[in-house]
Order: C-alpha cells, then sequence, then structure tokens
C-alpha cells in the first residue's frame, strides 16, 4: 500500500482512512524523514487522527533542494510544439527551489510577465543519495525513487522563448507548486508508473489530460542513468519529468514558422506574441488550476492540487 505524507509548518503527517497521524520524528527536510522510516512506519500503524482538510498543508517537498525537469518528454507535446518525438533527445534543466510553493498556494504572476503558463508533471522525489557514477538500474531503481508527487510547471512564456533558456522563465516564486502529499512507494508500485494519468483544469476546463504509457519518451529510470552521468542527487531533491500536450502555448501553424523564420529575432517575437495575445488559454487572474495523478482503478493516487492565479 502507497504512504502519503503531508506537511504542515509545525509537523509531518500520514494520511490514514481515519485522517491525519502526526510522525513523531524531528525531521525538518524531506530527506530528513525519509531517513526516518521507522517513524513514519510508526504513523501507519495508528495514533490520534485530525481532519485532513484541518491542516494547512505546506509542499512536501521542502527547500532549499535541487529541481530538475525533464524537457519535452511527451510525445503529444513535443508534436504540438512542431517537432517529430523522434528527433528528441532526453535532455534536462534547472529550476531554483525558491519557486516551490503550496498546494493550494496562489500562483503569482510577476507584473513584467505577460503570458502565464501551467504544465502538470509528476515529481519523482529521491530517496537517497545518488552520487555521480551511480549504477541505476531497473532492480535498483525504487531505492532512489522514495515517491512521487503532483508538480506544476508553471512558465513565462515570454520570458522563455526570446532568451531561448528555461531559468528564469520557471524560477519565479510560486513556480513550482507542490503536492498535496508525497506518495511512498514499493518497488512493485512504482512499476505502474506508466499507468498514471494526468490532467489538468483551468477553471473546470479539462486542458490536460493523458496517460504515462505510449506518450511518455523517457522514464524515471532513463532519467536518472542519464542524470547519475553528471548530477550528484541527494534524499528530498525533486525531478519533474515533463507534460503532455495541452498547455496554452502550441506551435503556430507551417506557414506563420516559415514566415517567421526570414524575420530579425525582435520582430519575429514580436509579432510571434501579438497572435498570442488572442490566446484565451493563457493563466488569467482568478483562474483556478486543478492538478489530479492518478492510476484510473485509484490504486495509485497522488492527490489533487488546487492553485489560484493572482496577478500581482
Amino acid at each position: 500500500m502507497t504512504i502519503s505524507i503531508l506537511r504542515t509548518a509545525d509537523a509531518w503527517w500520514v494520511h490514514t482512512a481515519t485522517g491525519a497521524v502526526r510522525i513523531d520524528t524531528s525531521a525538518t527536510t524531506t530527506g530528513e524523514l525519509l531517513a526516518d522510516r521507522a517513524a513514519i512506519d510508526a504513523a501507519t500503524r495508528g495514533g490520534e487522527a485530525v481532519p485532513v482538510d484541518s491542516l494547512d498543508l505546506l509542499s512536501p517537498v521542502t527547500a532549499p533542494c535541487r529541481v530538475v525537469a525533464q524537457m519535452t518528454n511527451f510525445s503529444s507535446h513535443v508534436k504540438d510544439a512542431g517537432m517529430d518525438p523522434k528527433t528528441i533527445p532526453l535532455t534536462f534543466f534547472r529550476k531554483t527551489s525558491g519557486s516551490i510553493s503550496g498546494p493550494f498556494d496562489d500562483i503569482v504572476k510577476p507584473q513584467h510577465v505577460k503570458f502565464l503558463d501551467y504544465e502538470v508533471e509528476i515529481g519523482l522525489v529521491i530517496g537517497r543519495e545518488l552520487p555521480v557514477g551511480t549504477d541505476v538500474t531497473e532492480m535498483n531503481l525504487a531505492d532512489y525513487v522514495a515517491g512521487l508527487v503532483v508538480t506544476n510547471d508553471v512558465s513565462a512564456r515570454d520570458i522563455q522563448l526570446p532568451q531561448t533558456q528555461f531559468y528564469e522563465a520557471k524560477s519565479y516564486p510560486t513556480f513550482t507548486p507542490v503536492g498535496p502529499a508525497l506518495v511512498l512507494l514499493t518497488a512493485d508500485e512504482l512499476k505502474r508508473f506508466g499507468d498514471l494519468r494526468l490532467e489538468l483544469r483551468v477553471s473546470g476546463e479539462v486542458r490536460q489530460n493523458m496517460l504515462v504509457d505510449g506518450d511518455m519518451l523517457y522514464k524515471p529510470l532513463q532519467a536518472l542513468q542519464s542524470l547519475a552521468r553528471f548530477q550528484h542527487l541527494s534524499a528530498g531533491d525533486l525531478v519533474l519529468t515533463g507534460t503532455p500536450a495541452g498547455t496554452a502555448l502550441s506551435a503556430p501553424p507551417k506557414p506563420v514558422e516559415i514566415i517567421g523564420s526570414l524575420l530579425p529575432p525582435a520582430m519575429k517575437w514580436k509579432a510571434f506574441f501579438s497572435r498570442q495575445a488572442g490566446n484565451p488559454k493563457y493563466l488569467q487572474h482568478g483562474d483556478v488550476v486543478e492538478l489530479s495523478v492518478a492510476t484510473d482503478d485509484g490504486a495509485i493516487d497522488l492527490g489533487t492540487q488546487r492553485t489560484a492565479v493572482r496577478y500581482a
């Protein structure tokens, strides 16, 4: 059975059938908590429970930590961007952990950002140190992936695209909502990763809805094998695994793309964002973004994240 870990300002909790049971631990970081498995297991066996909806939940992934993200990792998203999935390599980018916020906190758009986008993603939470050179295999993958979280890779597209880099555009405060739960998995449960369905709604309208299997290009084993060649990871670090089609941003029609390629860069982006100004899918002040990740049979359920959009 999965174990759902919740976090508040003063405690860690296990979500049980009777409510939330406090974990008796001195851990202050996600990495420290994952090392105190005895305390987690004790809480799963029972104790005084409180209603989960009485808790003011924070992100179950604490900062500072490393936040590493896979880029264009779903076939449907690649096609929506006007590219061929067969040509897409396994690539990564970094986000600041200062962008992490809670599962019910507002997403705050900075004043200078014009085009705010969403991306539902599954986050891998690293369970133990993964030094460069580690041999990650199918047999030991669950040793390094402690559990999964719902994440939203919020993006300022008008910053991201002209700069052709992701770091600033995806790292503003509140641009990585995480949670509500850190769901710890057994090795057998982790093997069902492909059965997870990602869904995102904006003010009730379904924008993204896709199963991992058949659409994700590079799954966790391949991601960690690649990262282990160059990136040291520690317990509590977060790896985002990409998003399916349905984001506000999509590729322009081919004729428009060809014409745009002939323009100087400044003119090209001015024309592109002039067209994007008529796209109603970018996040607006007051929108409510709901994200969920679960298997269709409910055996693995990472919970539902619900955030409101606020313009600074």
